[in-house]
């Protein structure tokens, strides 16, 4: 069933480099590498499909949306199997991702057939003014044109080829051409024909979606660098992103980049909350760090518990049910290695104590977990960087005032959570204000895997989270990144776009 090919202005083609994937169960398959050459083909396809596409009107690309949806549950048990085979992750969370994938794209479905997000705004002309006459002016929102999106490692489906970015993009009405990810290219391969089926069904542009494959870097570097791509969608690491962020401002025509790059999504446990139900904090924050073999952008790599009753108990919690969790495997053989780098960097940080520490080997992982006090954290800045993986640290403070300083130290997340009791107030209202200008989502009471797809839900954040704190990559607000306000002066409503006709 698989094509093995990219897929360039509605066709499938093959070259004659290749690379294979790593299943961690079921038989190798190679895919063809893509070059400069299918990356500028795939590219000239998007902007010929541009006017087009951005001219549909909103129910015609609801309708596209809800057939892609359509198409990959037609499929899904064979999408399900590969990406299983490909990514290690159990059926069952994937068929969960495919869920919140078809949903996601019905939702977006829903939400342009309203058209709130068009921001539609009229200012009638007004010929008697003085001193001057006003024009009339007409302002919309309008698609940017061709986008590239990099596929996530972490989420096969919800984040990859038919995911978040893909489905915003469509959905403005940008053409989008899709970079799989390597970790998995038999279930980019899936995903994209089911994308393509909906194309035809719908009657749309052939170069409305692509998707190139490939496992080398400069294959990312010439897609970012194309002079016709107009912003770019990516999750994954700190230095990958960054470094692909550096390539969109240098370009002679800077275009916007719109990362999702790391966080260690701090959980703050107030005196009150400490006190009543410690033990129980840390047994849950070990289940939500562990979720996923901690690969989730979301999972909460830090702890920071204060002095007084319920800390010993908190930790030990904490401990036992990481020291119990076994080893699984990770998504690819390099992020297995990453992590155990991570961790051993850690460990040899002077003040750190070790309670879990992971010896797993291969592409598998176990859980590590560290305790410092708040002044080893304080001064040691590569504790806060993120590890990718199972890697828990508490941090110990020993005030009040040590918290907030630990709050006031850390650089942009995703998450920050506080696990509050009433009487935790006070403070709660002393950081509430600090974190709130260091995170895109605040939390009380939860932990912050699980990200709800949703209208008001804000997944992004101050750098290094995301690269733009404005944006989010889910919930409906997601879809401003790939449009931008256009203003009409006088023109005739026959030359209007349809939508600022009425």
């Amino acid at each position: 069933m698989l094509k093995q090919k990219h897929l360039i202005a509605g066709e499938w083609v093959g070259g004659a480099a290749t690379f294979e994937n790593e299943p961690v169960s079921g038989k190798v398959c190679s895919f063809s590498s893509g070059t400069e050459v299918d990356i500028d083909a795939a590219c000239e396809a998007a902007e010929a499909a541009s006017a087009a596409y951005g001219a549909t009107s909103r129910a015609d690309r609801a309708a596209f949306l809800r057939c892609i949806a359509d198409e990959i549950g037609a499929r899904v048990d064979d999408i399900v199997a590969m990406a299983s085979a490909e990514t290690g992750l159990p059926p069952a969370r994937l068929r969960g991702e495919a869920a919140r994938t078809t949903g996601q794209l019905r939702m977006f479905a829903d939400h342009i057939e309203a058209g709130g997000y068009l921001d539609r705004r009229h200012d009638p002309a007004l010929p008697d003014r003085k001193p001057q006459p006003r024009p009339e002016l007409r302002m919309m929102q309008r698609p940017i044109g061709p986008v590239a999106v990099f596929g996530a490692s972490n989420f096969p489906l919800a984040f990859s080829v038919a995911g978040g970015a893909v489905t915003k993009t469509l959905a403005a009405g940008c053409p989008v051409g899709v970079k799989g990810h390597p970790a998995h290219p038999g279930t980019s391969d899936l995903m994209a024909q089911a994308v393509d089926i909906a194309r035809r069904s719908c009657d749309l542009p052939v170069g409305v979606f692509g998707m190139i494959q490939g496992a080398e870097h400069t294959l990312g570097a010439a897609l970012v660098r194309h002079p016709l791509i107009r912003a770019v969608g990516f999750t994954g690491s700190l230095a990958g992103g960054r470094a692909l962020f550096d390539m969109c401002a240098a370009r002679s025509d800077p275009i916007p980049f719109f990362g999702e790059l790391g966080s260690i999504n701090p959980v703050f446990v107030l005196p009150a909350a400490q006190a009543t139900r410690g033990a129980q904090i840390g047994a849950d924050w070990a289940a939500s760090l562990t979720l996923g073999v901690g690969q989730f952008c979301t999972n909460p790599g830090v702890l920071v518990v204060g002095p007084g009753q319920g800390a010993e108990a908190l930790v030990a919690a904490a401990k036992a049910a990481l020291a119990k969790a076994g080893a699984e495997p990770m998504l690819t053989h390099g992020l297995a290695s990453a992590y155990r780098r991570g961790a051993l960097a850690n460990a040899d940080i002077p003040g750190i104590q070790i309670h879990v520490l992971n010896d797993a080997k291969a592409r598998d992982a176990a859980p590590t977990l560290f305790e410092v006090n708040a002044a080893t954290w304080l001064a040691e800045p590569t504790l806060a960087h993120e590890v990718f993986g199972p890697a828990g640290i508490i941090v110990r403070g020993s005030s009040a005032d040590e918290i907030v300083a630990i709050a006031r130290k850390l650089d942009g997340q995703l998450t920050c959570t506080l696990q509050l009791d009433a009487a935790d107030t006070d403070l709660a209202a002393q950081l509430v204000p600090i974190l709130e200008r260091k995170a895109g989502r605040l939390l009380v009471n939860g932990f912050p895997t699980g990200v709800e797809v949703a209208e008001a839900m804000v997944h992004g954040g101050p750098y290094p989270a995301s690269t733009n704190f404005g944006a989010t990559s889910v919930g409906t607000l997601a879809l401003r990144r790939w449009l931008r306000p256009v203003c009409y002066q006088n023109l005739p409503l026959e030359l209007l776009p349809a939508d600022l006709r009425d």
